[in-house]
């Protein structure tokens, strides 16, 4: 997924869910009656659930909607840095005209494969430096870690929740400051605690992280790590999570409350749509509910109808605009120090979101 920024991240741009992006339009290359070959590189295994289990399923959907249309290759568990570098210069030798690079950690090889192959597309997925043949999307995770915060809030008996994160980039602090925020929105006394692992995947540290957590008073823990660890330990205390990017009913049927879900094969499509008809164009794109991007979804037997019903009915209300997590009301929003972030009516913009390197008030620990 990714790594700690050295830069300030830049303003990401919400579009049409046409996924239309902005920038240098490049002309196809590919001969109408040839399959556009598009490449996929995952920072992970191919497992059941999670990150890169997502991603799949979005190839998996690109190459249905476009059946015949297109050929696509996936390469997966590829560190980050040299090997990177590598696959995705393989791959764009190989003559594939799109390539997706699935991790943050993937950004710099991208660029740098990208001088090298002016005409060939490159999409960095939670990047955020463009080039005339880079672009960068992402999801808005912290949309649905928000309305996973209103059932954890609901659910919790000791108004506790903890929270497995991989690197105090804005995103995962994003996701857990929304969390926060979702929960005290129906519990004001609520508290999360952090932990911070410092990588992506790492099973036994998440089970580790996770069980150290619920041994600190946590009855419902939230994650933003790969593996499904978390998960699982959950369901063997007897506690409550919430599970990330896909649905992990078969590691904690009990345990799940909800899944916070990303879906990608609509953007993919569009994009392999775009460089065969020669209107790709480098830009950034982040969708969120609205764009059927985030979703809550995959409820488990724990959570009652009434919450499930308030969920829902919330999430509807962010498709419409009506709810934002970051926007104020009457009372502003703090920090964990008491500092002052956002005043009372107002919002934060994409590039202060973008530039979050703050816990907000309720949460228990610091950004690294």
């Amino acid at each position: 997924m990714y790594k700690n920024l050295a830069a300030t991240l830049v303003a990401a741009c919400v579009v049409a869910p046409s996924f239309a992006q902005t920038g240098t339009t490049l002309q196809s290359p590919t001969k109408a009656s040839e399959p556009t070959k598009v490449g996929f590189v995952y920072v992970t295994p191919v497992l059941p659930a999670g990150w890169t289990r997502q991603h799949e399923e979005g190839r998996l959907q690109l190459e249905r909607e476009l059946k015949g249309h297109v050929q696509t290759k996936a390469v997966d568990n590829v560190p980050e840095g040299a090997d990177a570098e590598r696959v995705i210069r393989d791959l764009a030798a190989q003559g594939h005209q799109l390539i997706f690079t699935t991790s943050f950690g993937y950004m710099e090889p991208t660029l740098r494969v990208a001088k090298e192959f002016p005409n060939v597309r490159f999409e960095n997925i939670t990047g955020y430096k463009q080039a005339g043949n880079v672009a960068t999307a992402n999801a808005r995770h912290y949309e649905g870690r928000y309305l996973s915060g209103i059932a954890a809030g609901r659910m919790s008996q000791t108004g506790v929740a903890g929270f497995v994160a991989g690197f105090p980039i804005p995103e995962v602090v994003q996701g857990i400051n929304a969390f926060a925020l979702g929960m005290r929105s129906v519990n004001p006394k609520a508290q999360v605690k952090v932990v911070w692992l410092n990588t992506w995947f790492d099973p036994a540290r998440e089970r580790e992280a996770a069980m150290t957590l619920m041994d600190q008073n946590a009855d419902v823990l939230s994650f933003q790590v790969a593996s499904t660890a978390v998960m699982a330990a959950a369901q063997e205390r007897g506690k409550m999570a919430i599970a990330f990017h896909s649905d992990m009913r078969k590691d904690g049927p009990d345990a799940q409350l909800l899944a916070v879900t990303h879906h990608w094969g609509g953007y993919y499509a569009s994009r392999a749509k775009a460089v065969q008809n020669g209107t790709w164009k480098s830009g950034d794109f982040w969708g969120g509910v609205k764009d059927g991007m985030v979703k809550v979804e995959h409820f488990g037997p724990k959570l009652p109808k009434p919450v499930r019903d308030e969920v829902l009915a919330r999430q509807k209300e962010m498709a419409q605009g009506k709810l934002q997590p970051f926007q104020a009301g009457q009372q502003p929003i703090r920090d964990n120090t008491g500092q002052l972030r956002i005043p009372a009516g107002t919002g934060l913009s994409d590039a202060k979101k973008n530039q979050m390197n703050w816990l907000v008030e309720g949460v228990i620990g610091s950004v690294q």
